[in-house]
């Protein structure tokens, strides 16, 4: 399994991220062929109490080949496209096998 994780400085406007995220871009993401499962959510913060993101949201896939074609796709290209729609933050994405 592999996962794409992508994180989510804070935004110029919460509650309009929050709204748009929910009602538009998670139906998207949704869409991606090969999509296995998604988490995600929002206020995170780390042990030390720093806010450095927003949110978070996991995507997994059977492999880093199927992530690839996933968001090479036509439904990862407006995934992509709709990113500056609500993170007015910009995003920050990794990804890793998982054990």
């Amino acid at each position: 399994m592999h996962r794409l994780t992508v994180l989510y400085p804070p935004p110029a406007d919460e509650a309009h991220f929050r709204d748009y995220y929910v009602r538009t871009h998670l139906p998207l993401a949704a869409k991606l062929p090969g999509l296995l499962q998604s988490q995600y959510s929002f206020d995170v913060a780390s042990l030390a109490g720093d806010r450095k993101y927003f949110a978070v949201f996991h995507a997994d896939f059977e492999s880093a080949e199927t992530m690839a074609a996933a968001l090479g796709s036509e439904a990862g290209k407006a995934v992509a496209a709709d990113v500056p729609n609500y993170a007015s933050g910009g995003v920050e994405m990794i990804h890793y096998p998982l054990s």
